[in-house]
C-alpha cells in the first residue's frame, strides 16, 4: 500500500553528507531509506537520529556498482513505503594516490572508483526512475568542486565528479518533465573525507581555505544537506544544475 507521507532515498547515507541529507529530510517530514555499503553502525546511528525527528527509516545494505543488489534495493524501497519522492545519490569513493603519481595508479582502481562514483549513481537512478516519476519526484547527486575545476584530489577521483557533472545534466534532459536531477557541488568540506585527504596539514590548510573564502569558513556537510532539501522540496523550475557550496571561494579566486 502506498503512503501519504514523502520518502527519500539517500544513498552513503551512514556518514558525512549523506547522514546530514538524511536527518534534514526526516526533519522536512519525510521517511527515509538509508543505503549503506559497509558501515553499519554508522547507518544504524543515522536512523536513529532520524528516527528522532520522527521518520521511519529502512535501512538497506547496498554496493551501488552491484546492479542487482541495486535493483533489490529499490524494490525493498518500494516494498516498504510503496513511493519515492527524493533521491539523494552521495555514495562515493576515492583514491589514496597521489595525483602526480601517474604511475601509481591502477587501472583497476581507477575503474573501482568510476564504478561507484559514476556507474552506480546511473545505476540507481535507473532503478529507481519509475517510483520517481509516478511521484514527480527529484534527485539530487553529490558532485564537487574539482568536478569544475582542478584540485588537489586524486585524479580518479575528480574525474569522476566531472562526470557526475555532466551525467546530472543528461538525466536532467533525460527524465524531464516528470524528476527534475540537479547536483551538489561542495568545495573544501569540514570533517572526516578532509581529514583523511589533507592528514596532518588539515588544521592547518583547512584554516587557510577559510581565511581566503569570502564567508570565512569552510563548509560543513549540513550547510550541503540545506541545499539538497531546499532542492528536492521546492525550487521547482530548478533542473539540470550544478550548486556550488563554498562560502563564494570558487567564485572569487
Amino acid at each position: 500500500m502506498t503512503q501519504s507521507k514523502p520518502v527519500a532515498l539517500i544513498t552513503g547515507a551512514a556518514t558525512g553528507i549523506g547522514r546530514a541529507a538524511a536527518v534534514a529530510l526526516a526533519t522536512a517530514g519525510y521517511d527515509v531509506a538509508i543505503n549503506y555499503s559497509r558501515s553499519e553502525a554508522a547507518a544504524r546511528e543515522t536512523a536513529a537520529l532520524s528516527q528522532a525527528q520522527d521518520a521511519k527509516t529502512l535501512l538497506l545494505q547496498c554496493d551501488v556498482s552491484d546492479d542487482p543488489s541495486v535493483r533489490k534495493m529499490l524494490g525493498a524501497v518500494e516494498k516498504e513505503f510503496g513511493r519515492l519522492d527524493g533521491l539523494v545519490n552521495n555514495a562515493g569513493i576515492t583514491s589514496n594516490v597521489r595525483p602526480s603519481d601517474f604511475e601509481g595508479m591502477t587501472a583497476e582502481e581507477w575503474d573501482h572508483v568510476f564504478a561507484v562514483n559514476v556507474r552506480g549513481m546511473f545505476q540507481v537512478t535507473r532503478a529507481a526512475t519509475p517510483l520517481l516519476k509516478a511521484a514527480r519526484g527529484s534527485v539530487v547527486n553529490t558532485a564537487s568542486i574539482v568536478g569544475l575545476r582542478p584540485g588537489p584530489q586524486p585524479l580518479p577521483y575528480a574525474a569522476s565528479k566531472a562526470a557526475v557533472v555532466s551525467l546530472t545534466k543528461l538525466l536532467a534532459l533525460n527524465l524531464a518533465p516528470d524528476v527534475r536531477v540537479n547536483a551538489v557541488a561542495p568545495g573544501w568540506m569540514e570533517g572526516d573525507w578532509m581529514k583523511r585527504m589533507l592528514a596532518d596539514r588539515y588544521e592547518d590548510l583547512m584554516a587557510r581555505r577559510a581565511k581566503s573564502t569570502p564567508l570565512r569558513r569552510c563548509a560543513t556537510a549540513e550547510d550541503v544537506a540545506e541545499v539538497i532539501v531546499s532542492l528536492i522540496t521546492s525550487n521547482r523550475f530548478v533542473n539540470g544544475e550544478i550548486i556550488v557550496i563554498d562560502g563564494g571561494f570558487s567564485a572569487t579566486t
